[in-house]
C-alpha cells in the first residue's frame, strides 16, 4: 500500500484536520528541527485555524510558532519544555488559553489512556519508505532515537509521516511501523542534524563546577549503591558531564559494572558503555552525533519508547530501576522544591522534560548546581514553581556544601562518615545571602494564567502567571 502523497498541503488535507483540533510533533531534532515550522505554514495557507500544538518539546527554532498564534491558527500549546527566546515571549500571554505542561512521562501517559487526545500528529522522520515505515538512525538528518514519538504515531487519529530520505519498501530495521502511518511526505529537510547538540553538550571547565561534579561523585561512592548492577541517569549539562566522566573512573578503578544507563545519551555516557562500565544504554534522546552513530551500530544502545523510560502507568518503568539520578536547578528551596521551568521573574526557561519523572524513580536524587549564578542565590525560601516535589529529591551538591533532605538521615550518616561537608540547606542559604546580600523576592503574581504545571501523575502541581 503506496500511502506517499505529493505535498504537505494533501496531506493535511487528506487527514481530516480542522478548525479547533490537536496536532503533535516530536522534538528529537532538537533546535534543529524544520518540521513543526513547515508544517504550521501549510496549515496557515490552508486557513485553518483554532489549534493546539502537543509537542514533546519546543525549541527557540520554533520562534516562527508565534506570528501563528498571533494570527489565531495556533490558540493551544502542551508541551514538556519551552526554550528561554520563545518561553520568555510566550510568558507575556500570547495563548487565549494556558499552555499545559506535563512531564516526559506524564504526556505518553495521558496520551495512551485518552487523556490527552492528538488528532493529527507530524512526525518527523530522518528515514523511511512509501508505506510509513521509518527510522530515527539513518539518513542525512539521523538524530538515533525516535522515543517521544510512539505515543503519538500509535495514538493519533491520523498520523502523517515526513522525510527528506525516502527509502524503497520495505524499510529493514524500522522504529515504528507502517501499522500506525497513514500517510507520507516527502520534504527537501526535516532538519540540521547539528541542532541536536545545541546548548551546554561539554564538560564544564569552570573549576567551581568541576568541584561540584567531584563532590558529587564523592556522594555517589559514599551512598553505598554503586555496585554491580547499578542504575544511573544523568542530564547533558556541563556539570553532569563532568560527573560522568568522574563515575566512569571510579567504576573502573573498582571494577564495578553497572545494567544501564540512560538519559539524554552523549557522547561521555557512550565512552562508560564501550569501557565496559554498563551492560546498555537505554535511549529516549540522543544529545549528540556519536549518541547518533552508537545507537545505529552498537546493540547495546536500546531505543525505549516514552512510556517504557517514565510513564507511572507503564507495565513497565525504567525510572523506577535507578539508583542514582544527577539532575540540575534554576531554583531550590527549604523544602527541596526544584524548580526548571521558569528563571525568578516567572519567565518560562524550560519544563521537567524527565526532571521529576526520574527523581520519583530513583533510590537518590542529587541536585548539582552553583550556590550562586549570576549573584543570585540557587535557594530561597519559596521556589518560584515547583517542577519537582521535595519529597522526591535526596541531596543538593553545591561548591559550599552538601544539604541532605532531612528525610534521608541514612544518607547523611553515610556522607558524613565520608567526611564530606554535610550542611543544612538554611546554612548554605545564610552563606549565599552573606555573599550577595537578601535578595527581593517577586510575590506570587496572580491574574490571567499563563501555564498549568502537571506532575507525571496527572495532577496540578502549579500555576503560573502572566509575566507584565
Amino acid at each position: 500500500m503506496n500511502k506517499l502523497v505529493s505535498s504537505l498541503e494533501e496531506a493535511v488535507r487528506l487527514s481530516g484536520l480542522k478548525d479547533g483540533m490537536t496536532i503533535s510533533f516530536h522534538h528529537h531534532l532538537r533546535n534543529g528541527d524544520h518540521v513543526l515550522n513547515l508544517v504550521l505554514d501549510a496549515i496557515a495557507q490552508m486557513g485553518i485555524k483554532d489549534l493546539t500544538i502537543n509537542a514533546s518539546s519546543i525549541f527557540d527554532v520554533h520562534m516562527p510558532l508565534l506570528d501563528h498564534i498571533k494570527n489565531g491558527v495556533v490558540t493551544g500549546l502542551e508541551t514538556a519544555y519551552i526554550g528561554a527566546k520563545i518561553g520568555r515571549e510566550l510568558s507575556r500571554g500570547l495563548l487565549p488559553r494556558p499552555i499545559v505542561f506535563r512531564t516526559h512521562g506524564g504526556r505518553p501517559s495521558d496520551i495512551i489512556s485518552g487523556r490527552s487526545r492528538i488528532d493529527v500528529a507530524f512526525l518527523a522522520a530522518p528515514t523511511a519508505d512509501d508505506h510509513g515505515n521509518f527510522t530515527g538512525k539513518a539518513g542525512k538528518s539521523a538524530c538515533g532515537s525516535l522515543g517521544y514519538a510512539f505515543a503519538d504515531a500509535e495514538h493519533a487519529g491520523k498520523t502523517v509521516v515526513i522525510t527528506d530520505n525516502l527509502v524503497p519498501y520495505p524499510l529493514a530495521g524500522a522504529s515504528i511501523r507502517e501499522t500506525c502511518v497513514d500517510y507520507v511526505v516527502q520534504v527537501d529537510s526535516i532538519g540540521d542534524p547539528a541542532g541536536i547538540v545545541s546548548g551546554t553538550t561539554q564538560i564544564t571547565r569552570s573549576p567551581v563546577r568541576l568541584q561540584i561534579a567531584d563532590t558529587a561523585v564523592a556522594c555517589i561512592e559514599a551512598s553505598g549503591l554503586l555496585e554491580d548492577g547499578f542504575a544511573f541517569q544523568t542530564g547533558a549539562g556541563g556539570i553532569s558531564l563532568a560527573v560522568a566522566k568522574g563515575l566512569k573512573d571510579k567504576m573502573l578503578a573498582r571494577g564495578v559494572v553497572g545494567s544501564y544507563c540512560m538519559g539524554g545519551i552523549t557522547s561521555y555516557i557512550v565512552d562508560m558503555l564501550q569501557a565496559g562500565c554498563f551492560r546498555a544504554l537505554v535511549d529516549c534522546q540522543c544529545f549528540d552525533l556519536t549518541a547518533v552513530e552508537s545507537i545505529r551500530t552498537d546493540p547495546r544502545h536500546w531505543e525505549v519508547s516514552a512510556a517504557q523510560y517514565a510513564s507511572p502507568t507503564a507495565k513497565s518503568c525504567l525510572v523506577d530501576g535507578l539508583d542514582v539520578v544527577v539532575l540540575g536547578a534554576t531554583e531550590m528551596d527549604f523544602d527541596f522544591n526544584v524548580n526548571v521551568h521558569t528563571d525568578s521573574k516567572g519567565n518560562i526557561m524550560g519544563g521537567s522534560g524527565g526532571h521529576s519523572d526520574a527523581a520519583a524513580g530513583a533510590k537518590m536524587t542529587m541536585i548539582v548546581a552553583p550556590l550562586l549564578r549570576n549573584r543570585i542565590p540557587l535557594i530561597m525560601p519559596r521556589v518560584t514553581c515547583i517542577t519537582t516535589p521535595g519529597n522526591t529529591v535526596d541531596v543538593l551538591v553545591t561548591q559550599y556544601g552538601v544539604a541532605v533532605n532531612p528525610a534521608r538521615a541514612d544518607l547523611r550518616s553515610r556522607f558524613e562518615a565520608a567526611g564530606l561537608p554535610v550542611k543544612d540547606i538554611r546554612a548554605l542559604y545564610q552563606t549565599a545571602i552573606a555573599l550577595t546580600g537578601e535578595p527581593t523576592y517577586p510575590q506570587r503574581r496572580e491574574g490571567k494564567v499563563l501555564a498549568q504545571v502537571f506532575y507525571r501523575d496527572g495532577s496540578l502541581i502549579d500555576t503560573l502567571y502572566c509575566v507584565e
